[in-house]
């Protein structure tokens, strides 16, 4: 889990701004799952899915394990709140 949310918001707005700028950006962790797809959760928040949605959103379009832990569920809950 990051330390910081501030940076984590930045982190993500740094990946978005870069994607909508045509550039090539990836996300990942060692696994691939839990960070992985709290990661992607919560860029899907950014962009405008509601965060009760978003865990379902990235496990259905990215991979069914995607984000694991409780702790990654409760941010992904209250990233934007």
């Amino acid at each position: 889990m990051p330390d910081d949310r501030d940076e984590l918001l930045r982190a993500l707005t740094d990946v978005l701004d870069r994607a909508g700028q045509g550039q090539r950006v990836e996300v990942g962790c060692l696994g691939g799952h839990g960070r992985t797809g709290t990661a992607l959760a919560c860029l899907a928040v950014l962009t405008g899915t509601p965060a009760a949605d978003a865990v379902d959103w990235v496990r259905a379009n990215y991979c069914y394990k995607a984000v694991e832990a409780d702790s990654q569920h409760e941010l992904v809950a209250t990233f934007r709140s």
